[in-house]
């Protein structure tokens, strides 16, 4: 029984000589194409972990663009605000007349005129930060820098009145605009 189905079928006269040597040819590469295929699986997870780690450098460069654009729109608030107070502000503020307001907590003070203080106090002007200054700008225009980047405008809200509390003992008293602290 060492005979091979090839050498039974060659002693039988089925498949003569050529035939099966293209037989045994066949059989060769399938083998190898089954060797190269068994080959490929290695490389398929190699693959996958470059894919992996491509698409790991796609979502870090999204990111890192998204943060390029954040930042690119920032400046252009920033240059927009810069470019609303400085062509907007009052040019002939200075006067004799305190004016405080607060900032962050700290009370600041503007020195103006008497139609200035009245503007501000009446709520036709409000007071816009410019980086470690302060101007004056008409309400209009601190509507538009407030819809921008509200940390900008330091007051603007003195037209409208306090809400008062129901049970507030001091209700009837009322402080009036034009008192200088």
């Amino acid at each position: 029984m060492g005979n091979s189905l090839l050498e039974q079928l060659k002693k039988s006269g089925l498949v003569d000589k050529n035939k099966a040597q293209a037989l045994k040819h066949s059989q060769y590469k399938s083998q190898k194409q089954k060797a190269k295929k068994g080959a490929r699986d290695a490389p398929g997870e190699a693959a996958l972990l470059a894919q992996k780690a491509q698409a790991e450098k796609l979502e870090r460069d999204r990111l890192l663009n998204q943060q390029k654009q954040e930042e690119a729109q920032r400046k252009a608030i920033a240059a927009q605000v810069r470019q609303l107070i400085e062509t907007n502000r009052v040019q002939a503020r200075e006067g004799d007349i305190a004016y405080n307001f607060a900032d962050a907590n700290v009370v600041k003070r503007l020195y103006v005129s008497q139609q200035i203080h009245q503007h501000l106090m009446s709520g036709r002007l409000a007071i816009a930060k410019l980086g470690a200054a302060y101007e004056l700008v008409p309400m209009a225009v601190a509507e538009k820098i407030k819809q921008r980047d509200a940390q900008c405008i330091i007051q603007a809200d003195h037209a409208v009145e306090p809400q008062q509390d129901g049970d507030d003992p001091y209700a009837d008293y009322k402080i009036p605009d034009d008192l200088m602290w």
